[in-house]
């Protein structure tokens, strides 16, 4: 094998925040080998990926990481010396719908990878970068922020593998000296996102003039962050963050679902040439899901002050970047809405 100073596993690197940091790691990292596995589920694409596939330090395998004899294969095939594990299933509805899938693939997957590493690695020149989010923690009332030293209270089906996901991580840390790194982000919005999570179905159903489905009254409230700032997050953690440390990666960036779903209005009313105001009246509220957490938001004060990380770009400006990307790349919008996904987008929102 072509020597490489790092030779690293990125799990779930066909998808939305996973295509970014792939991206990132080939561009900056020409001396690392990028071995991407994804399952290529249906939020798994490798459209994500065309412009870097031929990229000589790249390869692809498909492969789920619930096979436990397919993640020691890998291993052994490329003699993998770090991960940064983003596989997931993160769709908190569909946990709901079917709470298994989440158990296998994030708690189940998570322990194959470890394990994998466990009897591959011999010292501690190596890590393992869980990558997590902040709905482990639970919901906030109107003040305080999450850090890394809230109790643990997840919510849904989701939340709860996850949890489980970042749980097992420490115990290999604590019990094998496995050379982890974990990181809990916000919400993310940016390109390449599946039509099924706020933004990007907001802007598609906007242009189609289709209902805008709000959960409750709207007044849940997320904090976001730009994918290339997690990305860049990612990046930091993995080659300066502590071993054994988790760190909270967030934007200090918090808008109710309503506020953000009407700003969106204004913007594609711009883009689109309509009246002001206009899309607006597509705003249709539908029945809260179960467990709906009403308030998270990040101390990432953390990450700031240890490893010098900063959100580079403000929300407004991003989303307009954000709503000109999907305006400006219908081919692909169109390859990821069809078939199974329009089918549960059907189960999921014409009843309520």
């Amino acid at each position: 094998m072509e020597a490489y100073n790092k030779r690293i596993l990125i799990t779930g690197g066909a998808g939305f925040i996973g295509s970014h940091v792939v991206r990132r790691f080939l561009k900056r990292y020409p001396d690392y080998l990028i071995i991407n596995v994804d399952k290529l589920t249906y939020a798994g694409n490798l459209e994500n990926l065309k412009d870097i596939e031929k990229a000589p330090n790249y390869c692809f395998e498909k492969g789920d990481i619930v096979d436990a004899p397919v993640v020691d294969e890998i291993f052994t095939k490329y003699q993998i010396t770090d991960v940064i594990h983003l596989a997931a299933e993160s769709h908190v509805d569909r946990s709901i719908e079917g709470p298994l899938d989440f158990v296998m693939t994030n708690v189940v997957g998570t322990v194959n990878l470890l394990e994998a590493a466990k009897k591959s690695w011999i010292d501690s020149a190596h890590v393992f970068h869980h990558v997590s989010t902040d709905e482990v923690y639970g919901s906030l009332g109107d003040e305080g922020l999450f850090n890394e030293s809230t109790p643990y209270d997840p919510r849904s089906p989701y939340s709860a593998s996850k949890a489980s996901s970042d749980h097992f991580v420490m115990a290999y840390f604590h019990t094998y000296d496995l050379p982890i790194k974990m990181s809990n982000c916000s919400n993310n919005y940016g390109s390449h996102h599946f039509p099924e999570k706020l933004i990007p179905l907001m802007i598609h159903n906007i242009q189609h003039n289709k209902p805008l489905p709000v959960y409750g009254k709207g007044d849940n409230i997320r904090d976001w962050l730009w994918v290339e700032d997690h990305a860049s997050a990612i990046d930091t953690i993995f080659h300066q963050g502590r071993v054994g440390e988790s760190y909270n990666v967030g934007g200090l960036n918090e808008w109710t679902n309503i506020k953000l779903v009407r700003f969106l209005c204004q913007i594609m009313d711009e883009k689109l040439g309509r009246e002001k105001g206009e899309s607006e009246k597509l705003i249709t509220f539908v029945t809260d899901r179960a467990g709906h957490d009403k308030r998270y938001a990040i101390d990432a004060s953390k990450l700031e002050n240890e490893l010098n990380w900063r959100p580079s770009l403000k929300f407004e400006e991003g989303l307009v970047q954000t709503v000109d990307w999907y305006l400006q790349n219908q081919d692909w919008v169109t390859k990821v809405t069809s078939g199974s996904y329009k089918e549960y987008y059907k189960k999921m929102y014409d009843n309520r």
